[in-house]
Parts: C-alpha cells; sequence; structure tokens
C-alpha cells in the first residue's frame, strides 16, 4: 500500500477536485487518465507534456511502471519517480490507474464493490476514498509524547506565576 503522507493525499483530493469541476478525462490518454491527473495535481506538468514523456516508453501505467529503470534518464521515468516520490510503488499505480486496491475497494461509502476503471465518478470516489484512508492511516501513526507536554506545561505555568 502507498505510504501515507501529505502530498499524496493531497494530490489525490486535488485531483478528484479537478476531475468533478469537468477536467478532461480520458482512460486511454496517458496524461488524462487515473494516473495523469494525479500528476497534474501533483506537478507542473500538464496532460501534454505527460503524454509526450509517456510516449516515451510502451505501454499503459502498468507497463511503465513494471519496466521502471531508475538508474536511466529516460524521460517516462520522469513521470514514474514522481508517482514514486508520493510513495507509490509499482503495484499502487496499478491499482490507481485500474482502481483495484481491495483495501481502498472496501473502504467505500456503502461497503465494497468493483469500481470502473474509465468511468468519471467511480475515479473521484476512489481518490476520494484512498485520500481519506490514507490520512486515517497518517493521523493514527503520530505520536505524541504527553509526558514532555506536560512538562513543558509546567514550565511555562513556573514562568507566568514567577
Amino acid at each position: 500500500m502507498a505510504h501515507p503522507n501529505s502530498a499524496l493525499i493531497e494530490g489525490l483530493r486535488k485531483a478528484a477536485a479537478g476531475l468533478v469541476n469537468g477536467n478532461y478525462y480520458a482512460w486511454g490518454h496517458h496524461g488524462a487518465c487515473n494516473c495523469g491527473h494525479l500528476l497534474q495535481a501533483t506537478t507542473q506538468l500538464t496532460k501534454e507534456e505527460i503524454v509526450t514523456y509517456a510516449h516515451t516508453g510502451i505501454g499503459e501505467w502498468t507497463e511503465l511502471a513494471q519496466e521502471s529503470c531508475p538508474v536511466t534518464d529516460a524521460p517516462v521515468n520522469l513521470l514514474l519517480t514522481k508517482l514514486q516520490q508520493l510513495g507509490l510503488t509499482p503495484t499502487d499505480i496499478h491499482n490507481i490507474e485500474y482502481l483495484e486496491d481491495r483495501e481502498v475497494l472496501n473502504r467505500l461509502p456503502g461497503g465494497f464493490r468493483w469500481l470502473k476503471r474509465n468511468v468519471r465518478a467511480d475515479v473521484v470516489l476512489y481518490f476520494e476514498t484512498m485520500a481519506n484512508m490514507l490520512e486515517e492511516k497518517l493521523i493514527s501513526n503520530i505520536e505524541i509524547n504527553y509526558s514532555e507536554l506536560l512538562s513543558r506545561q509546567e514550565v511555562m505555568v513556573s514562568h507566568v506565576s514567577e
């Protein structure tokens, strides 16, 4: 599963909002598909630039992610590196493109169901559900040292009373 972080969570929500607001969507278009929208939301790249870079490799996002070589400077690797820097693995990239992560699907409002990869409303629902799930995980991983906070509060109180 993707590494929970604020950049990925914000990117998923921004991509979902863009789709809700009518941004061009076409599942067969590297720059306007599911991963294409996530890249647009998290980088300064346009859908046209994403297509140009994506076409230096062969295949769909799933194949591109599996064939990625982090050592080369091929432009398609720029896109994959951006997605991986967001905390995504090749499996996550596949799951985003095909809306297949069971953990996300299990958390859908109304319960588990399969979504269609090329239906705008399903992509929005998947992105929003994934963002909510990652945010819950991120929040649950935050550790607060209450004893340290209490000792700081005591120090502040003693300075105020002096």
